[in-house]
């Protein structure tokens, strides 16, 4: 696949997360946050998806009018571990591409709101991924948001479904928008660009 530039049909962007209230500010659900923001920048409301077990939108992005990309976005309803199986069904539905799913997810081994992007690779221990993998091949986009590593001896699992702490909240929604400005350009102007732009 030529990464320099966006590939052709719709995209299916996929927030990473946990359902439910009480999940909603950790660090692991950092995926459903960049997904909640570019719903509010497309202007619409996720609905239940049927049975594929997921919150969906379906947009436009980029230019305005016919010239923009027909987007998905998804927030799987199945918790992280399960997310495979609701993604792969709306793939299947949408008739998306592999390499027009995008994962964003939190990352261990990247310091704090520090993004990279990239196709394809291992799931570095995630576990949504993991599952996306497995459920569909390791050859999607992905848009991963440091989170950075666990303090002393604290364990990775509740590192990651710890809220975000309030010194990392100030900056947060900054590190957000910026997330959703790195979706948006690796839709409309492709891999390559939005590394050069946004990778860091």
């Amino acid at each position: 696949m030529d990464v320099s530039t966006p590939a052709e049909g719709p995209w299916l962007i996929v927030g990473l997360g946990n359902p439910g209230p009480e999940y909603a500010m950790n660090r692991h659900n950092v995926g459903f946050m960049v997904v909640d923001l570019l719903a509010e920048r497309i202007g619409g409301k996720f609905k239940r998806a049927g049975k594929a077990q997921a919150q969906v939108l379906e947009g436009r992005m980029g230019p305005v009018g016919p010239a923009g990309r027909r987007v998905i976005l998804a927030k799987p309803m199945s918790f992280m571990n399960l997310s495979g199986g609701p993604v792969n069904a709306l793939r299947d539905f949408y008739k998306v591409p592999v390499a027009n799913v995008v994962a964003v997810h939190d990352e261990l081994d990247i310091d704090h709101g520090t993004l990279r992007l990239k196709l394809g690779g291992g799931d570095n221990g995630h576990n949504g991924l993991k599952s996306m993998t497995k459920a569909m091949g390791a050859e999607y986009h992905r848009v991963r948001f440091g989170i950075g590593r666990p303090p002393g001896r604290m364990q990775v699992a509740d590192f990651v479904l710890k809220d975000f702490s309030s010194a990392e909240r100030k900056e947060l929604d900054y590190f957000v928008d910026r997330a959703a400005d790195a979706v948006e350009a690796l839709v409309s102007e492709g891999l390559e660009r939005a590394q050069s732009a946004y990778n860091s």
